[in-house]
C-alpha cells in the first residue's frame, strides 16, 4: 500500500497567497538578502509557502531562483533576513529530515546500481518509501540493477528527482528538475511530482521550462535581479501583462508585413508551429489593432482573441524580450509591454 507524507490536503488553489505566521507556514522567507561579493544575487526577498502549495520559481539565469533554494535547503545562510521551515531554521536536524532536493547537478556513485543508491539513501530517512514504490513512480524498474555510470543524462536525472521523495519528505525543493530529459522523461517526472504533490506534499521548484511551471504550479512567483516581481496564480500572473494574443487567418499570397505596423502591435508571428498555418499578433491593446486591421481592409478571417501565455507574461515582466522585427525576417519569441 502507497503511505502518504504526513501533511494536510493540497488547498485550492488562491487568488492571493494567504499571509501566516512562520510556524504556520511550510516555507517562511522574510527579508532575505544575499551578495556574492559586489553581486546582489537576492535583495529584501519575502515569501511564504503554506502546506500543500506547489509554487513555481520563473526567472532568467542569475535572477536569484538557485540561491534562493539554497537558502531554503539551509545549504547557505542569508545576509540578511530569516529562513524558516515550520518555523525552524533549514539547518537543523528536525527541518532537514523532512525536507527533500535535487540540485541542478546531483553527483551519483557511478559504481553502485540504481537500487543500491535508493536504498542507500533511504536509510537516511526513518520511513521511506520502500524501493519498488520509488523505481515505479519514475520509471526506472526496469534500471533497478543497471550502475548509475552507465545511465544516460535524462535517466540520471530522473533518478536524482526520485532520490528526493525517498524520505516522504513534507517538503520538496527541485531546481531545474526537467533538465537533460527528452519529452517523454519529462511527463513521466512530471506525473511522478503532480501524483506525489497531490498526496499532499508542497514543493517549490525553479525551471526554464516554462510549460513545466503551468504543468505543475498553481501558483508563480517571477524573480529578477534578485526582487520578487510578481507572486500570485498562474492566470494572475499573465494578466498582470497588456499583452494580448490576436490570431488571425489570412489569404494565400497577402503581404504579411502590413501586421507590424498595425498599431499596438509589438510582435508579428508568421504561419507554423501551434497555430498551424494563422498569424499571431502580440499586441497591447486589442481593439485598437483589430480596428487597424478593418481600416488598412486586411482580408483576414477566422480572429481570435486571447490572453497573453505565461511566457509572454514572463518576457514582459522582466524586460527580457524586444520588438519583433517585420516578418520578412523570420519569426519572433515574443514582445514587450509598454
Amino acid at each position: 500500500m502507497t503511505r502518504t507524507p504526513t501533511t494536510r490536503s493540497a488547498p485550492d488553489a488562491r487568488a492571493r497567497p494567504v499571509a501566516g505566521t512562520p510556524d504556520d507556514l511550510a516555507v517562511a522567507v522574510r527579508g532575505v538578502s544575499r551578495r556574492f561579493g559586489a553581486v546582489v544575487a537576492l535583495d529584501d526577498v519575502r515569501l511564504d509557502v503554506h502546506e500543500g502549495e506547489v509554487v513555481g520559481l520563473l526567472g532568467p539565469n542569475g535572477a536569484g531562483k538557485s540561491t534562493l533554494l539554497s537558502l531554503v535547503a539551509g545549504l547557505r545562510r542569508p545576509d540578511a533576513g530569516t529562513v524558516r521551515l515550520w518555523g525552524e531554521d533549514p539547518r537543523t536536524p528536525g527541518a532537514r529530515v523532512r525536507l527533500g532536493s535535487t540540485p541542478q547537478e546531483t553527483g551519483l556513485p557511478e559504481v553502485l546500481r540504481v537500487g543500491e543508491v535508493v536504498d542507500l539513501v533511504a536509510g537516511h530517512y526513518p520511513d521511506p518509501m520502500p524501493r519498488g514504490e520509488v523505481l515505479e513512480r519514475f520509471g526506472l524498474v526496469a534500471l533497478e540493477r543497471r550502475q548509475t555510470g552507465g545511465l544516460s543524462g535524462g535517466q540520471r536525472r530522473r533518478l536524482a528527482v526520485a532520490l528526493a521523495l525517498v524520505g516522504r519528505p513534507r517538503l520538496v525543493l527541485l531546481d531545474e528538475p526537467s533538465t537533460g530529459l527528452d519529452v517523454e522523461g519529462r511527463h513521466v517526472l512530471w506525473d511522478a511530482v503532480r501524483t506525489y504533490a497531490a498526496e499532499g506534499a508542497t514543493v517549490l521548484l525553479t525551471s526554464h521550462y516554462l510549460e513545466e511551471v503551468e504543468a505543475l504550479a498553481r501558483r508563480v512567483v517571477v524573480i529578477d535581479s534578485g526582487r520578487v516581481l510578481a507572486d500570485d496564480r498562474l492566470a494572475a500572473v499573465r494578466d498582470l501583462v497588456t499583452l494580448r494574443r490576436l490570431v488571425l487567418a489570412l489569404p494565400d499570397g497577402t503581404d504579411g508585413a502590413v501586421l507590424a505596423d498595425l498599431p499596438g502591435v509589438h510582435a508579428v508571428r508568421p504561419p507554423g508551429g501551434e497555430e498551424g498555418p494563422r498569424w499571431t499578433l502580440l499586441a497591447a491593446d486589442a481593439d485598437a489593432a483589430v480596428r487597424g486591421l478593418v481600416r488598412a481592409e486586411v482580408p483576414f478571417s477566422g480572429l481570435e482573441v486571447r490572453g497573453a501565455s505565461l511566457e509572454e507574461a514572463f518576457l514582459a515582466l522582466t524586460g527580457a524580450a524586444t520588438p519583433a522585427p517585420p516578418p520578412s525576417t523570420g519569426p519572433t519569441t515574443g514582445g514587450t509591454a509598454r
